[in-house]
């Protein structure tokens, strides 16, 4: 593998320390690898996990560039950077955001959707304090899909890693109610996949799906919370299908 293919391999991993050596032996944080710059690659790629803003860090440190402090600040859960830029810019509750992502769009979405991507949560909980609406839209595209409130990002996420802010949005009211015409899963990936007429609930089942890769214990737990928050009693679990498909 090339040096530029062993940082891709320790970005996919999460491996904070080798993406240190890898940069200390001489590849670089900037140059473009497959025409996108490394600190995307890192961003866009497929795994959740605490070590993200470790990595990501790294990278910023080695010279790499988000580009935009305050997207910079949410993606590394940087609270006291986003409350300095709260206090001096109006307009940082009201930014727009776009860009490349392997699960729920990430496309024309605020700061809330970001941080519920990237379980960014003392971002979110500081978003929410400063009056973003918990079920603020995304934008919807020329096909009408989109328009989806920060909660679906946390519903199903790799390794269930979204879990907490799934539950601080739950906690703050968000709407388990609304419908989408559609949503785009992993938009420009070999896995795109449109799922339609789509609630956080049934987008949380959606987990299921083979090209979305997720436990099924953590698919049942996140739809038991949903479910209890929506009607107020347990999911009623009964899935002879899938208990039948493992025999």
């Amino acid at each position: 593998m090339t040096a530029t293919g062993d940082l891709v391999g320790w970005f996919e991993l999460h491996d904070q320390e080798r993406i240190r050596a890898a940069l200390r032996a001489g590849t670089s944080a900037t140059a473009l690898i497959n025409g996108k710059r490394p600190v995307d690659l890192l961003i866009e790629m497929y795994t959740r996990s605490p070590a993200f803003a470790g990595c990501l860090r790294v990278l910023l440190d080695a010279g790499a560039s988000v580009g935009d402090p305050v997207l910079e600040a949410l993606l590394l859960d940087d609270l006291p950077a986003l409350t300095a830029s709260l206090a001096s810019d109006a307009q940082t509750l009201n930014r727009r955001f776009s860009l490349p992502c392997a699960y729920t769009s990430l496309l024309g979405v605020s700061a809330l959707h970001v941080c519920a991507e990237y379980n960014s949560i003392r971002c979110a909980r500081a978003l929410l304090e400063a009056g973003l609406d918990v079920d603020v839209r995304a934008d919807v595209d020329a096909d009408g899909l989109g328009g989806h409130t920060p909660i679906f990002h946390a519903v199903n996420s790799n390794q269930n890693h979204c879990r907490p802010v799934l539950e601080l949005l739950t906690a703050a009211g968000a709407d388990l109610d609304i419908r989408l015409r559609g949503l785009v899963w992993g938009g420009g990936f070999e896995w795109e996949t449109v799922v339609f007429d789509v609630s956080p609930i049934s987008y949380a089942q959606c987990g299921l799906y083979a090209q979305f890769h997720r436990r099924e214990q953590d698919v049942y737990s996140n739809l038991d919370h949903l479910y209890q928050r929506r009607f107020g009693v347990a999911l009623p679990f009964r899935n002879v299908p899938n208990k039948y498909l493992r025999s």
